[in-house]
């Protein structure tokens, strides 16, 4: 008996394979370069060096400009400065050129620091960074008018007043000019920490738990801050210096807490 085999209907189409899983490779949105260990100390050397290049001609032009910054540095004071060694005018000028140099080539610094870093983020995190350059060194000119204008008066008046029948304040240059200029200079770097709280946080590197759970050290830290910037030990001072950077750290957790929802978003 022979078996009927019967063709399939008109309509009938065989079943399909099933299609093969594709492989989609990951896009790199960085720009991301491998190297090695001696080729990051390389590039570090690079941008270390046009960063000091770039205080040395800011040193040149604050040759210049040291003169009539000194005089308006020198009037809280009322008087001419006392020079205890004759090289003490020279390193006193030299100071306040120094500062200005490294006010000046400030943006350089901070650019170099951010090329060394943006190869290792994405395109995303390094618009971000350099977008807030500006920013940040609005916020450093704004700190070092904030020690000018309100720091610096009550720290002089306390200390040119204090105990006036034991001490007769005749301050020399060296070290009227090393408080003036470190109170300032670094006011204005303290003043830039909560934009680079927001920008780490916007990167997702930080988050307001970890920023609030750390008050304690944040506390320690502004006291030894207080006391590298102010030269003296009085509590006085110490305290017109701890002031702010306790308040700037508390912005920067309110920063913090925008820039973390901002990172939750994208």
């Amino acid at each position: 008996m022979s078996q009927r085999i019967t063709a399939p209907p008109p309509s009938y189409k065989p079943p399909r394979p099933a299609p093969e899983p594709l492989e989609i490779e990951p896009v790199d949105e960085g720009n991301e370069l491998r190297m090695s260990f001696f080729e990051h100390l390389n590039e570090l050397r690079k941008r270390v060096f046009r960063a000091l290049l770039a205080v040395i001609a800011g040193t040149v032009v604050g040759f210049v400009l040291a003169g009539p910054f000194l005089e308006y540095l020198i009037r809280p004071y009322g008087e001419r400065l006392t020079a205890l060694g004759p090289t003490e005018p020279v390193i006193a000028y030299f100071r306040v050129a120094l500062m200005i140099g490294g006010a000046i080539a400030m943006p350089v610094i901070i650019y170099q620091l951010l090329m060394f870093i943006l190869p290792g983020l994405t395109r995303r995190e390094s618009r971000i960074l350099l977008s807030s350059l500006p920013a940040i060194m609005l916020l450093f000119v704004i700190g070092g008018v904030f020690a000018w204008t309100i720091l610096v008066p009550p720290a002089l008046d306390f200390l040119s007043g204090f105990q006036p029948t034991l001490f007769k304040p005749e301050w020399t240059a060296d070290l009227y000019l090393g408080f003036i200029t470190s109170l300032i200079f670094w006011m204005g770097v303290a003043f830039e920490t909560p934009l680079i709280f927001f920008v780490v946080a916007v990167l997702g590197l930080v988050t307001t738990r970890a920023v609030v759970r750390n008050w304690r050290i944040a506390i320690v830290g502004s006291a030894a801050a207080a006391a590298m910037i102010t030269p003296t030990v009085d509590p006085v001072n110490m305290a017109l210096v701890m002031g702010p950077l306790l308040t700037l750290y508390l912005f920067s957790i309110f920063l913090v807490a925008i820039g973390a929802r901002i990172n939750r978003a994208r």
